[in-house]
């Protein structure tokens, strides 16, 4: 009984920080969704090598695509819906 204690426990800890460095969440069936605050999402990321990778990002109503590499940043491309594209 014990054993099955401890188990529960550690699993609803490990839920919790989980939640709480936002890689996990959960919806009860029925529960409204409250609006985001959030005004960044990423949308995908596509890895072209073990330390590259393309990642598109939206940003309040416009979207980013953003390349990686160990010593670097770029910004590729960047659009928004105002006027379709914000620039290059």
């Amino acid at each position: 009984m014990l054993a099955v204690l401890l188990v529960l426990g550690l699993l609803a800890s490990t839920l919790a920080v989980l939640r709480k460095r936002s890689m996990l969440t959960w919806r009860l069936p029925g529960m409204a969704t409250p609006p985001s605050t959030r005004r960044m999402e990423l949308l995908e990321r596509i890895a072209l090598g073990p330390n590259h990778a393309l990642h598109l990002v939206r940003i309040d109503e416009g979207s980013v695509l953003v390349a990686t590499t160990p010593g670097s940043c770029q910004i590729l491309d960047a659009h928004s819906r105002e006027d379709g594209r914000a620039g290059s």
